[in-house]
């Protein structure tokens, strides 16, 4: 039997307003589990359920609500009517999970009335959403079922790889003078699912890959396909060496005072959320000559993804136009605009990216509900 209590964060240091917090639990299947809602001015949050196994409660606490907040942007920028949510499971995904205790957790997700929708995150999976899908319908990221269809359902993954890849070609042209990435060195930092992607991307169009990551068998696996193109590298320093780009594709916090002065690529971007340690990286960035593209304006591909497979599943298109994987990469695209917004105000105002893209997605979120959020809802009615 799942348990359930809100948490009162409001003196926590990553609090910022959310709307909803709270702690779920199932002793029986050791289900320990936290959904933060940050916002949902534009719309009900969507988020990853990511699976971890955190040291302490309080490393769960503090990465839910950082994350969550983190959506809340992503979306706005990503021109989605959506708001900020995210979940956290404390566990190891490789030996906790099972259908029953993902079902479990949709319980939990259902429990929200709709304010939070899950999705596919670090931990979890196509098939944990299927799980989740048995006792709840506010999932997104589930397959596609129709080999034949142009459809937008399936894994989130390739697509975020996809605007990372785009957003990248946009900083080599504002750094270099041109967006061609032949022979341009790109240190990764993590194969994950995203990141193995990404140099799938990168190595197409003749990048030279560095690649770290802690699990061996996903290096071997990136050694046979890439060949002459990849050398591995070590997790530790990575992101010290000589390269044109530095790819942050794991867990957050990875841009701080002991990593940043030693990093010597010209641009970073990357998948992984929440990359700036401390709001004054951004600064400290710029200081170094260094072009940021913020996590959550670079990584969008992902919630794009899962939004338009549940705008389509639910019937709730909130845009004049079927909601079709053509149109959906289309908008992952724009990716490469949003950034050229940000660099551009960052300049004018003499302010971090960091700083141009809270401003600008800020000014979306915080004003009134949208026409799309008004489309969404006259749908539900």
């Amino acid at each position: 039997m799942i348990t359930s209590r809100r948490l009162d964060a409001s003196t926590h240091s990553s609090f910022d307003a959310h709307e909803q917090v709270v702690h779920f639990n199932d002793t029986a299947l050791g289900l320990d589990a936290i959904i933060a809602v940050h916002n949902t001015h534009l719309g009900p949050s969507l988020g990853g359920c990511r699976i971890y196994p955190y040291a302490h409660f309080d490393d769960a606490l503090y990465d839910v609500l950082r994350l969550s907040r983190g959506m809340t942007y992503k979306s706005a920028l990503a021109g989605l009517p959506l708001g900020g949510g995210k979940a956290v499971i404390i566990g190891d995904p490789r030996s906790i999970k099972s259908h029953d205790f993902m079902a479990r957790f949709g319980e939990a997700v259902e429990s929200m009335g709709g304010a939070y929708i899950t999705a596919e995150d670090v931990g979890s999976s196509e098939e944990d959403m299927i799980s989740i899908s048995s006792t709840t319908t506010y999932v997104a990221g589930l397959p596609q079922t129709d080999p034949a269809s142009d459809g937008v359902a399936g894994n989130p993954s390739p697509v975020t790889a996809y605007g990372v890849y785009c957003g990248l070609k946009a900083c080599v042209k504002h750094v270099f003078g041109s967006s061609d990435l032949k022979g341009r060195k790109v240190a990764i930092q993590g194969l994950g699912a995203v990141g193995y992607a990404l140099a799938q991307y990168l190595t197409k169009e003749e990048a030279r890959i560095f690649v770290a990551d802690i699990h061996p068998a996903v290096l071997e696996r990136a050694k046979s396909e890439f060949g002459s193109l990849l050398t591995i590298g070590d997790v530790s320093s990575i992101h010290t060496l000589d390269v044109d780009i530095f790819a942050p594709c794991a867990l957050g916090a990875g841009l701080n005072d002991r990593t940043i002065p030693e990093i010597k690529a010209k641009i970073i971007g990357g998948a992984a959320n929440n990359q700036l340690a401390e709001a004054h990286h951004d600064r400290l960035l710029v200081e170094r000559g260094i072009l940021y593209a913020p996590d959550y304006a670079i990584n969008s591909g992902g919630i794009t993804s899962v939004g338009y497979e549940y705008f389509d599943r639910t019937g709730r298109n909130p845009y004049p136009y079927p909601l079709t994987r053509t149109r959906m990469n289309d908008h992952v695209e724009g990716i490469a605009k949003t950034l050229e917004k940000i660099f551009s105000l960052a300049k004018s105002e003499g302010i971090g990216t960091g700083a141009a893209a809270n401003q600008l997605a800020e000014k979306i979120f915080k004003a009134a509900p949208s026409s799309a959020q008004v489309r969404i809802e006259a749908s539900n009615a």
